[in-house]
């Protein structure tokens, strides 16, 4: 029986990427992409594309997001669907900020933001594992209930406090600010030349390396950790076979109930951290209704990475991305984008075609004429438009995805222990 389990272990042991994607591929695809910001800056004259600031705007973006994927990852690859992800978020949100204000310590403020999202982990998988609660009802339930109940506490909280009220709190003290030494003085005069690729390369590195919260770097740390606990241990081989085949697992001996709610205990704490960023990193307060969908758009981000975390790391990435070009540059920014999508369709056409498949080569030429179309007879997208391109480049990613997506094959079941 040992052996047999270290065969399907030594067997079991995917990339940090998702499935196909080698080390050279990810850094030919990162290489793409720099290039193509970098060209796509020269061409429309928009340098917030590869800025400094865009850098950093990026990483707050992506964030929280982030952790909110790598929650649902930790739930998920234990067959247990967290739509509750965004209710956990707001509850980070409200206690981080508020003990972080009580206390003046930007670190209570996250502990606490940690574990009250565990214990909305802990209340899902009640309600899921224990009780059998639909997973989709549960977490619905989770995130109306936590909207209310942080009003309620702030009405009751914040009512006599100047500055705060029902719906924000007051300013909460900020995390230590790291910086890598040098790397401004020697990389910022080249950042700021504006030569192709080198400056956008420059301005990569600079962006990624100095003015980071503590905070910032603790979360990226959490996708290696994840990657090691989940595909590196007997701990996470056995987690994960529980969401594959909960049955398998329990005629090893693998204790299924247990590590169902470890994986959702986890899952919450993780987005709770997520919300405490947003109340004490990425504004400094508490404000009813700022994780704006994150919990959803992490699930989505978790999705296109393929249920592992440095995939989800990239959809991260690439939602954080869009939210920093129109917070920063509002439609002019994203409309620079068209013209990029534009090639990038045209480009996939052209591979359509040496592939034979004729139908959808015909549609992709169709659709990049038009957004070239598009991008030629404007200057700027509609400030409606640019404010939800994060959701749509949720709905495109997640509809380009579908066909490669493997989840794991236990999700989503009622499962209840065999009586011997």
């Amino acid at each position: 029986m040992s052996q047999e389990i270290k065969v399907k272990r030594s067997a079991d042991k995917p990339p940090l990427f998702p499935r196909g994607w080698a080390r050279w591929r990810l850094l030919t695809l990162f290489g793409a992409v720099l290039v193509a910001l970098a060209g796509l800056r020269v061409i429309t004259g928009h340098d917030m594309l590869t800025d400094t600031g865009t850098i950093r705007t990026t990483l707050i973006f992506a964030v929280p997001i982030g952790l909110a994927a790598l929650g649902g990852l930790w739930a998920e690859r234990a067959g247990i669907i967290n739509i509750g992800l965004e209710g956990m978020m707001i509850l980070g949100t409200w206690f981080g900020a508020y003990f972080a204000w009580s206390t003046d310590n930007p670190w209570a403020g996250l502990l606490a933001g940690v574990l009250a999202g565990m214990a909305g982990g802990l209340l899902h998988a009640v309600a899921t594992v224990t009780f059998a609660v639909d997973h989709i009802v549960s977490g619905v339930a989770i995130n109306i209930l936590m909207l209310g109940a942080m009003r309620y506490l702030s009405i009751l909280v914040y009512s006599d406090i100047p500055g705060a009220g029902a719906a924000q709190s007051p300013t909460a003290p900020s995390f230590p600010v790291l910086d890598l030494p040098l790397v401004a003085d020697l990389l910022g005069p080249v950042a700021g030349s504006g030569i192709f690729l080198v400056g956008d390369l420059a301005s990569l590195v600079v962006g990624l390396t100095t003015r980071m919260s503590a905070l910032t770097l603790i979360a990226i740390l959490m996708i290696p950790l994840t990657y090691l606990v989940l595909w590196r241990t007997a701990f996470g081989l056995r987690l994960r076979s529980v969401g594959e085949n909960p049955d398998a697992a329990e005629s090893l001996g693998v204790p299924v109930y247990t590590l169902k709610y470890v994986a959702v205990i986890v899952s919450g704490g993780l987005a709770g951290m997520g919300g405490a960023f947003l109340s004490l990193v990425a504004s400094h307060i508490y404000q009813e209704g700022q994780t704006g969908g994150r919990g959803f758009i992490g699930l989505a981000a978790m999705i296109f990475g393929n249920w592992r975390p440095g995939g989800l790391a990239m959809g991260a990435g690439l939602f954080g991305y869009t939210d920093a070009l129109q917070i920063r540059g509002g439609g002019e920014a994203i409309h620079a984008l068209l013209l990029l999508l534009a090639v990038a369709l045209l480009a996939a056409a052209l591979w359509q075609v040496r592939q034979d498949r004729k139908g959808l080569a015909a549609a992709g030429a169709v659709a990049a004429v038009l957004l070239l179309a598009w991008y030629l007879t404007t200057d700027s997208l509609p400030r409606e438009l640019a404010t939800y391109s994060p959701h749509i480049t949720t709905l495109l990613v997640l509809s380009l995805a579908s066909q490669r997506l493997r989840p794991p094959a236990g999700i989503g079941k009622q499962w209840r222990a065999s009586r011997s």
